[in-house]
């Protein structure tokens, strides 16, 4: 990977985009977006993990966010919720994707020497230092319209999943620190 997708600045707040392997639409249920809320918000008590903006798309997670060691705890938190979801997946009595899905993920990691059985996360992370007003100010606006982009919603805040509530007024999912 080269050093311009690591986060390389321990002070440093930055855009990182975690994407499903195949870009596969395991994000459509809600029990799996709520497993990466609570890890999310696991990772923000124990591991000095700060939020500033989040959204859960149906194959891929963005998130603004800074930690004193923020490329360990993306390296935890991906591990983690790997193992998680697939086990969420192989017990969803109602999964009709099920098959589907573990093929997917038993294929990528058959592709690659460092996975278990299933490889849930594309290898990687697609870091994105925001090192200016700029760039902070289009990420979170690229963030939030995700969903209106996608026509999932008509306005950003209509999207359970994302911060863009918190930055409209209303409580969102999780705790995050409103970028000014």
């Amino acid at each position: 990977m080269s050093l311009k997708y690591k986060a390389n600045n321990p002070n440093g707040i930055y855009f990182i985009t975690l994407t499903v392997v195949e870009w596969a639409d395991v994000f459509t249920r809600r029990a799996y977006c709520e497993l990466v809320c609570d890890s999310l918000s696991y990772c923000q008590q124990k591991k000095e993990l700060t939020l500033y903006a989040w959204c859960i798309m149906t194959n891929h997670v963005h998130l603004i966010c800074s930690a004193p060691k923020l490329t360990d705890v993306m390296r935890d938190l991906k591990k983690y919720t790997s193992r998680f979801l697939v086990d969420a997946i192989k017990n969803n009595p109602k999964e009709s994707r099920k098959n589907w899905l573990l093929w997917m993920f038993k294929s990528a990691a058959d592709k690659s020497s460092s996975h278990g059985e299933y490889q849930f996360w594309q290898l990687g992370g697609h870091y994105v230092e925001l090192s200016t007003n700029e760039l902070m100010e289009q990420r979170l606006e690229y963030l939030h319209q995700n969903p209106v982009k996608a026509a999932f919603v008509e306005e950003p805040e209509q999207w359970y999943y994302s911060s863009a509530r918190d930055y409209a007024g209303e409580k969102g999912r999780l705790e995050i620190v409103l970028i000014e």
